[in-house]
């Protein structure tokens, strides 16, 4: 089944839950202090926090196929307040899209790109696994 079948929001919903029962998918203790972009004020409230941005990074991976850190960053990064001064774009924080890929890693669902391009790229694995969320 294509995962674009079903609404964006659903899918990631859904592929959170499962992400929670794998063991490498473990929300570290320092993600509860750091702020998910330089942009951003304060850490995030949600509880499900680090499988939501898990699910939401497995996805781009499915869709762009060979996805790297610096691409995710400015993926997730967002326009700063400086205060009277204009608001200006600040990429996302790499140290946590990072671990996320090196959890993926060793749960088997991606691997290192060998092509011309570096980044990450989903195993076969992984794209059952993603095709395989209802």
């Amino acid at each position: 089944m294509s995962i674009y079948k079903i609404s964006h929001n659903e899918f990631n919903e859904k592929l959170a839950e499962a992400l929670k029962q794998i063991p490498e998918f473990e929300m570290p203790e320092w993600a509860v202090f750091v702020k998910t972009s330089v942009a951003k004020e304060r850490p995030p409230q949600d509880e499900d926090f680090w499988y939501k941005r898990a699910a939401s990074i497995l996805k781009q991976l499915y869709i762009h196929e060979i996805v790297g850190v610096n691409r995710m960053k400015t993926r997730y990064g967002g326009k700063k307040d400086r205060g009277a001064r204009k608001s200006k774009f600040r990429k996302g924080s790499g140290k946590i899209i990072r671990t996320i890929l090196q959890q993926a890693e060793a749960a088997g669902f991606a691997e290192k790109a060998k092509e011309k391009r570096s980044g990450r790229k989903l195993t076969d694995y992984g794209k059952k696994f993603l095709e395989d969320i209802k």
